[in-house]
Formats: structure tokens, sequence, C-alpha cells
């Protein structure tokens, strides 16, 4: 019964977690949903102000990863927590992040830094499907192998670098130490 508790009280933190980030994004003036007015299941053009607007887009992948990394790294430093718990963590640390980056700081930089020149932060409804996403990507890391989760982020990089120019990789270098060579092939130069 305890563990059946535990669980109920897990999963009821996580889903206030995403509620927060989502109503923290509300409060700091963010689109409910793309002013397009309407909700796709997934928008794959990249440089378009629709990107970061639907449900899932290229970098959705970006936020399996981060489940994926969250998981490896909760383990290594909590690995006596119950994993239901350290899925919390892994929520709240990536319902931060998406409430800090939808930050002008955050997107400004996106926009100065990285090939996301049309970037102006993304919807609520994206935010929450990217801690969705972020949520697959633990339990798969939980579920399976560690090699599978370590394949899987390669197979993912590797494909988006291929189609869109871009990764979770490429993307954080961009955002902190941007190198004009690799802006450049991004931009297709």
């Amino acid at each position: 019964m305890g563990n059946v508790q535990g669980s109920r009280r897990a999963w009821l933190a996580a889903v206030g977690l995403v509620a927060a980030a989502a109503m923290a994004q509300l409060a700091m003036g963010r689109e409910p949903m793309c002013t397009c007015g309407y909700v796709k299941a997934w928008h794959g053009v990249v440089a378009s102000s629709e990107n970061s607007q639907h449900l899932a887009d290229w970098y959705t992948f970006t936020h399996v990863i981060h489940g994926i990394v969250f998981y490896a790294l909760v383990w290594l430093v909590a690995r006596r927590v119950p994993v239901r718990w350290r899925f919390v963590l892994a929520v709240a640390v990536e319902a931060a992040w998406e409430v800090f980056e939808n930050t002008p700081f955050v997107i400004d930089r996106y926009r100065a830094a990285t090939i996301s020149l049309d970037y102006y932060g993304d919807s609520v409804v994206n935010s929450v499907a990217d801690i969705a996403a972020m949520a697959l990507g633990f339990w798969i890391a939980s579920r399976g192998r560690w090699w599978v989760s370590v394949a899987l982020v390669v197979a993912i990089e590797a494909v988006l670098a291929a189609t869109i120019r871009d990764n979770l990789l490429l993307n954080i270098l961009m955002l902190i130490r941007p190198v004009e060579a690799i802006r450049q092939w991004q931009l297709g130069a």
C-alpha cells in the first residue's frame, strides 16, 4: 500500500511541477499555443516562426536526450532514492529549464548566437510537450540497458546533425561559446 501511495504522490508532484512551469510561462507572457491559431502534432520546419510552437518539432528529440542524461546523472548521485522520486527531480530540472529557456535573456542569446534567428520562445503547449519528451527519455533509460540509451543518444544526435544541422551538443556549444565555422555550416554556407 505504501508503494502505491508513494507512486501517487510522485505522479502528483510531477504533474504539479509541469503545471507550475506552465503557469510561470503564462505569467511571463508566453503564448499558450501557436499564434497561428491551431496546434499541430508535428512541425518540421526549423527556420520558421512556428518552430517550438506546436506539440513536437525536431528539437523534441533533444528533450528525449535530456531525459536519458537526467536518468544517468541522478542514478550516479542518488541511486538509492526510489526511481519515482528521481523522476520527479528530473521533471523539476526540465520544468525549470523550460521556464528559464523562455526568458528574454535566453531567447535573445539563442537569436544572437545560434541559427535560431526566428526563435521567439516556446509556446506553453510546446514547453509542456518538451517536458513529456524528457519523461519519455527518462522512462526509456530506466527500462533498458545502458548501451541502448547511449545508442539512442548517438543516433538522435547524428540524425539531427544530418537533417537540420543542429543537435543538443551543437545547441549547447553555440549557446555557451559560439563558433563561427559551425554557425556558417548550420546556415548552409
